[in-house]
């Protein structure tokens, strides 16, 4: 069997160096690599973890690779996949901030980003949707993202407090109004 270590820093390196948008546009490829090609972690493991790493401080790609390799083969493969997915934005961001002002006032570069950036909504919103679809989000319990959004974006609530409201009321909801099963 080939060696799990370089195997999933491999992986996590590609992920990292090839995916523009930050951690939201990595979950597809994490989730393809990880949960369908690989089979390492079950879908409905993968869609817990990205609940935990959301909800920790940090980056949210870092949390997940970290995770994942914990997950798998505990401090070794975290460190492993946490390497593998920082080292490449590590290494763009220094190419980058040593070049950049150079080519500022170049209007091909200045197009060129701006034409990413469509790309780059369209990279967050498909694991969004997805997410939302394996997690049991629906037409009657829509409101609940959206709110948390419209709270934190257009109003200015703290994310912590939403966070916290939305797990005393699953709480609360688990605890008082979905049936148990026996």
């Amino acid at each position: 069997m080939a060696n799990f270590y370089w195997d999933s820093f491999k992986i996590f390196f590609k992920i990292g160096a090839f995916t523009i948008g930050g951690g939201y546009a990595m979950i597809p490829l994490i989730e393809e690599e990880v949960v369908t090609r690989r089979q390492w972690i079950a879908k409905e493991e993968f869609v817990d973890l990205l609940a935990i790493a959301q909800s920790c401080p940090g980056v949210f790609a870092i949390n997940m690779s970290v995770f994942i390799g914990y997950k798998l083969r505990k401090v070794r493969g975290a460190l492993c996949t946490a390497l593998g997915t920082a080292l490449p934005s590590f290494i763009i961001i220094l190419a980058i901030a040593m070049c950049f002002r150079h080519f500022m006032d170049v209007p091909w570069v200045a197009a060129m980003f701006m034409g990413i950036r469509p790309a780059v909504v369209a990279l967050i919103a498909v694991p969004t949707f997805n997410m939302a679809k394996s997690t049991g989000i629906s037409l009657v319990n829509c409101w609940i993202p959206i709110a948390s959004a419209l709270l934190i974006w257009a109003v200015g609530v703290n994310p912590i407090y939403v966070l916290l409201a939305a797990g005393l009321g699953g709480y609360l909801y688990g605890k008082f109004v979905k049936p148990t099963e026996p």
